[in-house]
């Protein structure tokens, strides 16, 4: 979980790679930080030129979504852990939905077991 700071001191003593920081001068009115990372130059380029957080999981969901569907279809039984990977992804597409994107996952998540 994300943790919230208000930094009304001139400087801070960590470095957060942050896309959502409002900063006056030394002054950072707050920033989220995301907690750090051993190559924050990667890291950087990475949500600059592959995609935040949000759509790089979204694709590994997606991406799992199919694989589990395939790996059904050739006899391997449902498991807890697909059905609540399941039961993520149809939560985030109702999200989606609510926020008037379209849904990621409508084939994927069509194939849960009540």
């Amino acid at each position: 979980m994300p943790d919230f700071k208000l930094a009304l001191a001139p400087s801070q003593l960590t470095q957060t790679i942050n896309p959502w920081s409002w900063t006056f001068g030394n002054v950072s009115l707050f920033s989220i930080n995301l907690g750090t990372s051993g190559a924050p130059g990667v890291e950087t380029r990475v949500l600059n030129e592959v995609g935040s957080y949000g759509r790089q999981l979204g694709r590994i969901g997606e991406a799992l979504a199919a694989v589990a569907a395939w790996a059904e279809s050739q006899g391997m039984p449902e498991t807890k852990a697909i059905q609540e990977l399941r039961l993520q992804l149809e939560h985030i597409d109702i999200i989606r939905r609510e926020e008037g994107l379209t849904a990621a996952l409508p084939a994927a998540t069509a194939a849960v077991k009540t």
